[in-house]
């Protein structure tokens, strides 16, 4: 298969500054039905635009990772997916596999640090946005996704990633499956470091360590409205429903937004079907909906303005990808189940799109 690579270019130096900083303020969570379908999803945002496609990757499609010294791990996919890729560079950096395993790449600007690529390693080596593809292509549970990592299977080298600015792009990621058990795994120091992730959540900068202890600072949080209290026999009163969420951040940063998706996901009721719980989760990431020019920065006299590009959600119980976009925001569904698995070529449609307005005008009687 031509992975059109081309393009991507070859960088040999560590990951450690990253030039512009057009920050990706990208948020994550999952929650569980009753009829225990695990619906995991995701925000897409960066300062610049980022050409994005809908892919479905049959089963047998052959890789070959990018390392800075050329040509690395070679694997064949044992799995069918579909997912997200950027530009023409055919390797799903947020997908779902047919076994219902989910990964996706997060912005980690300033933690991030691949390993060095040698002749050594460079078999087992392959860029960033490879090792997502890697693993929706060879693993079926996250304890399997483990064990690789732990028999030191993969490397990420620093090579330019496809669809973003010029520079090494520094990314940490996530693995769920469809039992709901999830993993965060960070290239700290030229190694990949991975943690369990009790509550599927996951944002950006700092570590994923760091932000499980912040969330000690809001144990205060509730889901119901407190009941009122006498001080100094006066009688205060909650000013209305939602005071048991007093002081949740509602601010961009990824502690926020780390501290919010928690909450959001651990206070939600769990929904009957899939079909609801899809629903719960885009109403949840819509919380998490960054208009243009809320968050921006300028850099050498330009605006970089981070926006909700893409919001992602899938359905690992029924194998259904589904997403909407900053330009169009009705939501758009590819059901694995209609393709054929075993295909010869992977299937591509365009994100873009642009919204209907529905007049109703008619309907009223």
């Amino acid at each position: 298969m031509n992975l059109k690579k081309t393009t991507i270019g070859l960088i040999a130096i560590a990951v450690t500054t990253f030039g512009l900083s057009t920050a990706s303020a990208c948020t994550g969570a999952q929650v569980v039905t009753e009829d225990k379908a695990v619906i995991n999803g995701r925000t897409v945002e960066f300062g610049v635009f980022l050409d994005t496609s809908i892919v479905v990757v049959p089963r047998g499609t052959k890789f070959t990772g990018m390392t800075t010294l050329g040509e690395g791990k070679k694997w064949t996919s044992k799995y069918a997916s579909v997912g997200m890729i950027l530009v023409d560079n055919e390797v799903i950096v947020d997908g779902m596999n047919e076994k219902g395993l989910v990964t996706a790449s997060f912005y980690f600007p300033g933690y991030a640090k691949y390993s060095v690529t040698t002749k050594e390693n460079q078999k087992i080596s392959m860029s960033s946005s490879d090792i997502t593809q890697w693993f929706l292509s060879m693993f079926e549970t996250v304890d399997e996704v483990k064990t690789a990592l732990e028999n030191n299977e993969v490397a990420i080298s620093p090579v330019l990633t496809p669809g973003f600015p010029p520079q090494v792009q520094p990314f940490h990621f996530i693995v769920y499956d469809r039992t709901g058990k999830s993993i965060v795994i960070e290239p700290m120091d030229g190694k990949l470091k991975v943690y369990n992730n009790p509550i599927g959540v996951i944002t950006n900068s700092p570590t994923f360590d760091w932000h499980m202890t912040n969330l000690s600072n809001y144990v205060n949080l509730l889901a119901h409205t407190p009941d009122e209290v006498k001080v100094f026999g006066a009688t205060v009163k909650p000013l209305g429903q939602g005071a048991g969420m007093l002081g949740l951040p509602g601010d961009f940063t990824p502690p926020s937004r780390f501290v919010r998706a928690a909450a959001f996901a651990a206070s939600s009721i769990p929904e009957k079907t899939a079909q609801r719980g899809v629903l719960q989760m885009f109403h949840i990431l819509n919380s998490f909906d960054i208009p243009v020019g809320v968050a921006r920065t300028i850099e050498e006299g330009k605006i970089f303005s981070d926006y909700t590009m893409l919001t992602v959600v899938r359905d690992t119980k029924n194998l259904r990808y589904y997403y909407k976009t900053y330009e169009d925001q009705s939501i758009k569904m590819i059901d694995m189940k209609s393709f054929d698995l075993d295909g010869k070529k992977i299937l591509r449609l365009h994100t873009k799109s642009e919204q209907q307005i529905n007049d109703v005008s008619k309907k009223l009687k």
